[in-house]
């Protein structure tokens, strides 16, 4: 039996029927979340950590996250590898194409920072957000593909702090991997 199934089954057994209560606010959140397609912007070394997100053994697709060779069709930008400045323009022009609401993720240190080319390179952008708005960081020299799988996740929990709304925001629940006292021994020291 699909979860959908016993999913309606519960709801004509409980008081009230087939009434779910949400916000539209929240759903649209869970959709954009939850739908993610990701353009590939893969310019150097780190691209092949980008492509093996997208093999069987880490699975990238069960996150949701599927990757689309067409800027019209994507949410997310992941720009993996060296960015000169020469091809910074198509960079920034494909972003321009994707629609709104669209996020950046900057996969490896030559995304990030210019990476060691920076400084021995004249050519070299020290970053994509000198000219794109990154969302998450990943740093790494080439980041792993769980380090990608992980800031998919986190920028699942920033679209959910986001709303469609213009003068409304969500607060962030942040959940720490340690115990709030550290006097019981569970880390944070």
């Amino acid at each position: 039996m699909a979860f959908v199934d016993s999913l309606g089954s519960a709801l004509e057994r409980a008081p009230g029927g087939g009434i779910v209560l949400t916000s539209i606010d929240a759903l649209m959140d869970w959709s954009r979340g939850h739908s993610l397609w990701a353009m590939p912007m893969g310019t150097a070394c780190c691209a092949m950590e980008l492509i093996a997100a997208s093999f069987s053994k880490f699975d990238f697709d069960r996150l949701g996250t599927f990757p689309r060779p067409d800027p019209r069709h994507v949410d997310v930008m992941v720009v993996a590898g060296t960015v000169t400045t020469k091809m910074a323009p198509a960079v920034k022009r494909l972003w321009e194409q994707m629609p709104d609401p669209k996020w950046c993720i900057a996969m490896g240190n030559c995304a990030v920072s210019g990476g060691i080319f920076y400084y021995d390179s004249y050519s070299v952008v020290r970053g994509v957000d000198e000219f794109l708005p990154v969302d998450v960081y990943i740093c790494g020299c080439p980041p792993r593909p769980e380090s990608l799988m992980d800031a998919v996740i986190q920028l699942r929990a920033r679209i959910a702090t986001e709303s469609i709304g213009s003068t409304t925001e969500h607060r962030a629940k942040y959940i720490l991997p340690f115990d709030a006292d550290p006097s019981q021994g569970g880390g944070g020291e």
